[in-house]
């Protein structure tokens, strides 16, 4: 019985201990296995790189005491120790297909605007030509570096494009032992494959490459500051004041000028706008300015929107609207869609001279519409920004007899007066719907009269005819909260007689105001009088009293910072 346990405990022993060694076979297996594939894939790499040089080597007929420079580093001196005559070029390119998938492409002789000694810089020095001791090759090119421009190569010896940032491996050759190639080798899953290849002529180099994106030049700078002299238009104090600022960091610095005070609106907004840039260098500075400048050149190049040709701007002599007569309709439209149609001092007075002529002309009705997106966004606030702290008064008060005028103007005008709303109205724009006899609108128009958040009040006789058009609750919501209303709202709540869609709403509005166009001039003159006599009075007056009060809020502490806030938020953009 002892004899057979110990049989029992020494078989499975044996087991135990084969079983061990088979792991330990198959992990050595293993291991051997895969050290035997890294040898395999080192070989094939090496044997690649070796055909490739060896083709080189036979092809180019290098000898073994050419000058080599791999990888980056100090680029070997001509052979004559001499520096190369300007008008030295180079035979050929070899560039492999693998590496730069695009055509060869003529070199610059002139260096980038890079400083001498740039550290990012590699410096590939020409030699002597075609009849000296030696020449240059450039080998390889990076494959990150993108497409170079669409030109055809050149053999003038002229300057051409300058090359895209990128590191360079550069060999120099002997020119006795440079033979002419027509083929390149190309490397493809594991075997040489060759590639008809096309020489190019290209001048001596001096090259300068670097990874950093190249800076405007002082010269560039200076000419978009001349260029700017060009504009035929001006562009508005929002851009006025990008350009300053832009300016002013290119040429000092970030802004370290004392703040100047609240109410010098126009320093204050120049401050605003600088300070804006912050740490901002002055090459990117430079860089944004003269993007700016082009920008504008090419915007003003364009010409007007299409919906207004220069004919039509500036007929009757007028610059910020356009005013046309035809089929019986009177047509005013504002004409500042770069400004969202905002309206300044002289919107106010060819507005009111174009309903003063409307009101005696042949049509029969006159129409009021905007250009582009906005019906318009209402006050232009950079009203204000000209203004000096001392003439703060004499603007407010020369502001409310304008404003005046401009509503009385509503008012009085004779014939049906229809307004278009094609898109957003705000501010007085709204309050001036309660004063036309139809109001149509695009289903995307919305309507919002933003007073008490600018530190004002109402203007335009709303005070008195949107409680009488929406109901007093409704007007208090407008007029005293700022809602903003949408096109569906405001026919709702009667401030808009019918709404449109906007795909089909010129169309469709043009069409109806043709046929109202055809009715009895004089009977629909007499109709409206008999419309609004009764409360003509009653609106003129409420017009001088919303005209008094405005004056005072303009003058306002509240209306001040409304005011400041505007322009510092719009330095900013």
């Amino acid at each position: 019985m002892a004899d057979r346990t110990r049989t029992s405990y020494h078989t499975a022993q044996l087991r135990s201990l084969s079983t061990s060694l088979f792991h330990h076979s198959l992990a050595v297996c293993v291991l051997c296995l895969f050290v035997l594939c890294l040898f395999v894939w080192l070989y094939v790499c090496f044997y690649q790189k070796c055909l490739f040089y060896s083709y080189c080597r036979h092809h180019f007929r290098v000898p073994q005491n050419a000058t080599r420079l791999w990888g980056l580093g100090v680029a070997p001196p001509s052979p004559t120790g001499l520096p190369a005559p300007a008008g030295d070029r180079l035979d050929s390119v070899f560039m492999p297909s693998r590496h730069f998938s695009t055509p060869s492409f003529p070199l610059s002789p002139f260096p980038s605007q890079l400083p001498e000694g740039h550290p990012s810089a590699l410096e590939a020095v020409p030699c002597v030509g075609r009849t000296g001791a030696g020449k240059a090759v450039l080998a390889a090119i990076c494959p990150q570096l993108p497409a170079p421009p669409a030109r055809p190569p050149t053999c003038h010896g002229g300057p051409g494009p300058d090359l895209p940032p990128a590191a360079v491996l550069a060999v120099s050759l002997r020119s006795e032992e440079l033979l002419p190639f027509k083929r390149k080798p190309l490397l493809r899953k594991g075997k040489m494959e060759f590639r008809q290849a096309q020489a190019v002529c290209i001048p001596a180099v001096h090259l300068h490459m670097t990874t950093a994106t190249m800076q405007v030049s002082q010269k560039d700078f200076e000419k978009a500051q001349e260029q700017l002299k060009l504009l035929k238009k001006d562009p508005g104090n929002e851009t006025k004041l990008k350009l300053y600022a832009l300016f002013k960091q290119a040429t000092e610095g970030p802004c370290n000028s004392p703040k100047p005070g609240m109410l010098d609106f126009v320093k204050k907004a120049k401050w605003d706008a600088w300070n804006s840039l912050g740490n901002l260098s002055q090459d990117n500075a430079r860089q944004k300015y003269t993007e700016l400048v082009s920008s504008l050149l090419s915007a003003e190049s364009a010409g007007q929107t299409k919906d207004a040709s220069p004919e039509e701007s500036r007929h009757g002599g007028y610059e910020t609207i356009i005013v046309t007569t035809e089929n019986s309709i009177t047509k005013i439209m504002f004409n500042r869609p770069e400004r969202k149609n905002a309206i300044n001092h002289q919107m106010y007075r060819e507005i009111i001279k174009a309903l003063h002529q409307a009101g005696k002309d042949d049509s029969t009705i006159a129409v009021i519409t905007g250009n582009g997106e906005y019906y318009t966004s209402g006050n232009d606030l950079n009203n204000f920004a000209n203004v000096k702290p001392n003439e703060m008064e004499k603007m407010a008060k020369d502001g409310a007899e304008l404003l005046k005028e401009f509503v009385s103007s509503f008012i009085d005008f004779p014939k049906p007066l229809i307004a278009v709303v094609n898109g957003p109205a705000i501010g007085i724009s709204v309050t001036l719907l309660g004063l036309c006899d139809i109001v149509y609108a695009s289903d995307r128009a919305t309507f919002h009269t933003p007073f008490s958040q600018l530190g004002q009040s109402p203007e335009g006789c709303s005070s008195y005819l949107f409680p009488k058009i929406m109901g007093l609750a409704k007007a208090n919501e407008m007029l005293l909260f700022n809602k903003k209303l949408t096109a569906a709202q405001a026919c709702a709540w009667g401030l808009v007689a019918e709404v449109f869609p906007d795909g089909t709403f010129q169309k469709e509005v043009w069409e109806r105001l043709k046929a109202y166009a055809s009715l009895p001039k004089n009977s629909l003159a007499v109709s409206k009088q008999l419309l609004r006599s009764m409360e003509k009075e009653k609106l003129h007056a409420v017009n001088s009293k919303e005209c008094e009060v405005l004056k005072e809020r303009w003058l306002s502490d509240e209306c001040l910072n409304a005011i400041v806030s505007f322009f510092q938020r719009k330095s900013k953009l």
